[in-house]
């Protein structure tokens, strides 16, 4: 018979189930040391409902695609410890949000890579594969503003942190115009004026207020804000006559 002082500590989790007319329902699992949000969402699939929806792939922090709203707050859940955000033994997991749910804790991407391709993302390059490969210099000042947002994954954690997209449904969000920002930095993209022009288009970077959460949200720490002020700037000095 298991001694009292050695049962075990049960955490309350409360998921959201179904769609966009869900509800939340509340479960208990075992709370363990070094258990991370994307381990307590595993348990309560495999052992309490097998029919939980809810997107994983690495679990190491990579991809990306664990992203959910936890606590309220945007979070990759691999990369989330209980332990930061259970202090009263309690957490909340929901989809992220800005995005249609599908069910569950699944949601629907493709209006978000809809406006990553409308913000000018894809990149367009002038040479073929019999030329040399373009020489860029890692010092250049386009280099340096390209790869401050290069390692953007598109995980939407920025997407869904964002309160213009949520009262905006044109507004392209942080993720897209990074990407955007990126393309008008490098030097091996044919098409710079047109990618800024995209970007500055209805829903693009003059619709930013620069509040911010984008950047206090992102999980690698990269600033969506001040890749949009780059743009607004750009786009301004080509209004006037005096861009690039």
């Amino acid at each position: 018979m298991q001694d009292m002082t050695e049962q075990e500590t049960m955490l309350e989790v409360a998921i959201w189930r179904g769609g966009a007319d869900g509800r939340f329902v509340t479960y208990e699992v075992p709370l363990r040391a070094n258990q991370t949000v994307l381990d307590v969402v595993t348990e309560v699939q495999r052992r309490h409902e097998p029919a939980l929806a809810y997107r994983f792939a690495c679990r190491v922090g990579v991809c990306g695609s664990c992203a959910m709203t936890v606590n309220g707050a945007p979070k990759w859940t691999c990369r989330t410890h209980v332990k930061q955000v259970a202090a009263t033994g309690k957490i909340t997991i929901e989809p992220l949000r800005n995005l249609p749910r599908i069910k569950d804790l699944a949601t629907d991407m493709t209006g978000f890579f809809e406006k990553w391709d409308r913000a000018g993302g894809r990149f367009r390059g002038s040479a073929t594969r019999h030329d040399e490969p373009a020489r860029v210099d890692p010092a250049s000042r386009q280099r340096q503003y390209a790869d401050a947002g290069i390692e953007c994954i598109n995980c939407a954690v920025c997407y869904a942190a964002c309160e213009v997209v949520a009262w905006d449904d044109a507004y392209y969000g942080p993720a897209a115009l990074n990407r955007a920002w990126t393309l008008v930095n490098d030097e091996r993209h044919a098409a710079t004026k047109q990618t800024l022009a995209d970007a500055s288009d209805r829903g693009g970077c003059g619709n930013c207020h620069s509040q911010g959460s984008c950047v206090r949200h992102c999980p690698i720490g990269l600033n969506p804000t001040r890749s949009i002020a780059g743009l607004k700037r750009m786009s301004l000095l080509q209004f006037v006559g005096m861009g690039r």
